[in-house]
């Protein structure tokens, strides 16, 4: 059943599989019967819980069991937008209100008048935003960047964050008084280590719509399987368990997956969390470009992987844990700079970051997960380089 497709819904009787919400724990059908309390009102929502645990899709379903289904959704993450463009793109402006600003312009709260607004990550949010955002919360007007017009709007407006927002207004690094209008409702979505009765109804469920959108035969998995999957801790959560059973069904094409299978693919998730940067001497500027080769190097793993597998030159192999990351990101430098030793790292970085615009046509969002950066990050690195 497609949502999106249905004129009316009532709320008492949605089930939160018509939505591709998969579980059966109590944990996550307390979620869902909060969800269906709050979604046919106006009240704000906050959205809270870990990254990767589908806070946006929760924010999609409360949208569409709202009695606002029929118009538009917009998703805004402030965590992706330079604080220098973040007012526009939400409260639009006026022509010659700024250089670069040829015609005016609408922002979200206007483009989404009778609807929902989601402003996914609002704790990154920079502080000048929040003062007017709670002045369009609380009065439902606001001006745009250069203007003199109030503009009155009828907008829902659902928030999500994976930080502690109360630990945030003790730091004064969020306001104590949007944290309250926002926090009317909350809620929490569950990491995935606390519903371990939904992993395998979830793995199941992703295998079959990849196996479907993919034309790939799905053979199950052994009981072996479901058991290892149900004991691993998941820190990526959701999200990391649907990029693992793609995987797993692009690259065991045809195979049942059984707990030998599952363990290879499993390790290497285990040794990429254990390289992940942690609080050290290094600067930020080299926990992103380590990050960046880290994922370079998974991208160019998957690609040989799917090479090998499609010639039938060898089974598939994964590297040896014991390999540090400085060593594995050396040899990534050596190979994509054909063995130029004086090869810069920067300039490395800059054609690394321009392979993955190209490869995505100029999509930023989904170039800066394919490097494993924010799209803040990305941002800055283009200009930086000055790609345009």
């Amino acid at each position: 059943m497609n949502p999106s497709s249905q004129s009316t819904w009532n709320p008492k009787t949605a089930k939160p599989e018509d939505f591709g919400l998969i579980g059966k724990s109590e944990v996550f059908l307390q979620t869902w019967e909060l969800v269906k309390q709050v979604a046919p009102t106006h009240i704000t929502v906050l959205i809270t819980g870990e990254s990767g645990t589908g806070k946006e899709q929760i924010a999609k379903v409360i949208h569409q069991l709202s009695p606002r289904r029929e118009k538009p959704l917009f998703t805004v993450n402030c965590g992706a937008i330079p604080e220098g463009i973040l007012e526009s793109e939400l409260f639009g402006h006026e022509k010659g209100s700024f250089t670069g600003a040829i015609d005016s312009r609408k922002g979200y709260f206007e483009l989404a008048d009778g609807g929902t607004l989601f402003l996914d990550e609002i704790g990154e949010m920079p502080f000048a935003i929040q003062v007017k955002l709670l002045r369009v919360l609380e009065s439902m007007e606001f001006l745009r960047v250069g203007g003199s017009r109030m503009v009155k709007v009828d907008v829902r407006v659902i928030a999500a964050t994976n930080k502690d927002l109360e630990l945030a207004v003790e730091r004064q690094e969020f306001r104590k008084d949007l944290f309250y209008r926002l926090n009317a409702v909350r809620i929490f979505v569950p990491p995935l280590r606390e519903r371990r009765e939904d992993i395998r109804l979830l793995a199941t469920y992703f295998a079959e719509e990849t196996a479907k959108a993919n034309y790939i035969p799905f053979e199950g998995f052994t009981e072996e399987a479901f058991q290892l999957l149900e004991s691993y801790s998941w820190p990526g959560n959701i999200r990391e368990l649907r990029n693992l059973v793609e995987r797993l069904l692009i690259l065991e094409k045809g195979k049942r997956i059984n707990r030998e299978i599952l363990e290879l693919h499993l390790e290497k998730a285990r040794d990429f969390e254990r390289k992940l940067p942690m609080a050290t001497h290094k600067t930020s500027e080299q926990a992103e470009r380590e990050l960046i080769y880290r994922a370079l190097v998974d991208i160019r793993m998957a690609i040989e992987d799917l090479r090998r597998l499609i010639l039938g030159m060898s089974p598939l192999r994964f590297p040896p844990t014991s390999i540090p990351i400085e060593e594995t990101i050396e040899e990534a430098k050596t190979t994509e700079a054909s063995a130029s030793t004086d090869f810069r790292l920067e300039e490395l970085e800059k054609q690394q970051i321009m392979k993955a615009l190209d490869e995505f046509a100029g999509n930023r969002r989904k170039t800066a997960k394919a490097l494993g950066i924010s799209e803040r990050t990305l941002y800055r690195k283009l200009k930086e380089y000055g790609i345009e």
